[in-house]
């Protein structure tokens, strides 16, 4: 990057939400008209069918993907259009975002670069996906950068200001000149509190909250639940799945006064399993991913800490491993709730017959994965966790956890819609002979690395 000429730029880290995993639809997308406007987004629309049908039969516009990170960039454009006959100024272009955020609805944060003009940032009005901003002095001035996870931003070496507040858009112009806007001034900040157990870097701070310091919370509830439900627990060893449990793994076993072992060793070089492409490769790549030291199971009363469980594909298999290595006893515990819900707002999960704890009780969970007892994380003491450390925090998109959805438009329909589309996917690809990714197709010529989510960085 330091090798590219000029002073503006937008860049973006592609994990599909919604729409294909090719190269076709990786960001940032671009339409010439007007001005010349391109876009990197991360998240996801819940109201894209409306959106679609509004673009091609009111303002004539033409998509080329089904990729809503494109719809987004042309309703940017078509309200840039309405304002053509102004002058393309700070105001005009913080008048178009707001006319934005009243078609879009769905958790997303975007950057925008328009020609000859600067650069755009804004956060949906319930703050759902993250956004922050840092500073730097440099010889021509103030130079700016906006990401999803301060961590982009420390690895630069700017100086993180602050998060975005919902409903907020920023506008950098090439002289320089900074603005912000709370373009939806009521916007009630409900950030997605999975971020914060799996998705986030934990050296990230989002939204005020060390993602580091909240896990180390989740570990300490957790030890506190264990000690309330099993006080005479026989636990000999507490043991993280790698990575993301890490941090609160070692914080129970503080808390519970029982030995932290590292007991699987991770293949660095295998993609996360929550999102790979198929179920037969999520499964395939467990056994490849983690290779267990026998010294650390064998014999033992083994709590085995994940982060969460999605499908139960690698939880069970990982159940399995510790049963081979001679562990006498599997406890499982989840750092988050049991996940009964589908995440639209950007995460990829699937479908709800598809989430293991649905319809299941604890204990048909733990019979389902193979383990002696599960335990699940409780949603107020996950929500404690996160807010212990910003009191500020009133509300978060707990979405996937307990089924309510900020957004307010996401009902039995939408899921009747999206599973139709996905198993139109399914269905196309099996005729095709390859594997869809969710609502998604990939074929071998167009497959890609996937990590984490739609960044823009």
């Amino acid at each position: 990057m330091l090798n590219l000429r000029g002073n503006m730029g937008i860049g973006h880290c592609r994990y599909p939400t919604a729409g294909s995993s090719s190269s076709s639809e990786a960001q940032p997308f671009y339409t010439n008209s007007p001005y010349g406007v391109a876009l990197a987004h991360n998240g996801n629309l819940t109201n894209s069918h409306e959106l679609v049908d509004q673009l091609a039969n009111t303002n004539f516009r033409h998509v080329n993907t089904d990729s809503d990170s494109e719809l987004l960039l042309n309703i940017l454009a078509d309200e840039l259009l309405k304002r053509v006959d102004q002058p393309l100024d700070t105001d005009m272009v913080l008048d178009a975002v707001t006319g934005v955020f009243k078609r879009c609805r769905g958790g997303y944060s975007a950057v925008v670069l328009i020609n000859g003009f600067g650069i755009v940032a804004f956060r949906d009005p319930h703050g759902i996906r993250p956004l922050v901003y840092g500073t730097r002095t440099s010889q021509h001035g103030t130079d700016y950068v906006v990401a999803s996870e301060s961590v982009a931003i420390d690895t630069l070496e700017f100086k993180t200001e602050r998060d975005f507040a919902a409903g907020e858009a920023m506008v950098i112009k090439q002289s320089g000149e900074m603005t912000t806007r709370k373009c939806v001034p009521d916007a009630k900040l409900s950030p997605c509190i999975f971020e914060h157990v799996y998705f986030a870097r934990p050296d990230s701070f989002i939204d005020g909250v060390s993602v580091y310091q909240a896990r180390r919370n989740m570990g300490a509830k957790l030890a506190e639940k264990i000690l309330r439900e099993r006080p005479d627990h026989g636990i000999d060893v507490v043991i993280p799945i790698p990575d993301t449990s890490r941090t609160s793994a070692l914080e129970a076993s503080q808390r519970l006064n029982i030995p932290y072992r590292e007991g699987f060793v991770k293949n660095r070089y295998i993609a996360r399993t929550f999102i790979m492409p198929g179920q037969v490769a999520r499964k395939k790549t467990v056994r490849m991913k983690l290779n267990a030291i026998r010294s650390e199971f064998e014999g033992k009363v083994v709590l085995l800490v994940d982060d969460s469980i999605v499908r139960g594909t690698t939880s069970r298999q990982i159940v399995q491993i510790a049963r081979e290595n001679g562990a006498k006893a599997v406890y499982f515990a989840s750092a988050a709730p049991a996940i009964r819900h589908p995440n639209v707002y950007g995460i990829d999960m699937p479908t709800t017959e598809e989430l293991i704890a649905f319809n299941k009780t604890e204990a048909q969970v733990a019979k389902e994965i193979g383990c002696e007892w599960m335990i699940y994380q409780d949603l107020k003491d996950l929500e404690d966790c996160v807010r212990q450390e910003n009191s500020a925090l009133e509300t978060f998109d707990s979405s996937c956890f307990n089924g309510k959805y900020v957004t307010g438009d996401v009902n039995q329909a939408y899921f009747e819609r999206l599973h139709a589309e996905r198993c139109d996917a399914r269905m196309q690809a099996k005729n095709m002979g390859f594997t869809p990714f969710n609502r998604t197709i990939s074929t071998p010529q167009s497959d890609e690395s996937i990590d984490m989510y739609n960044a823009p960085q």
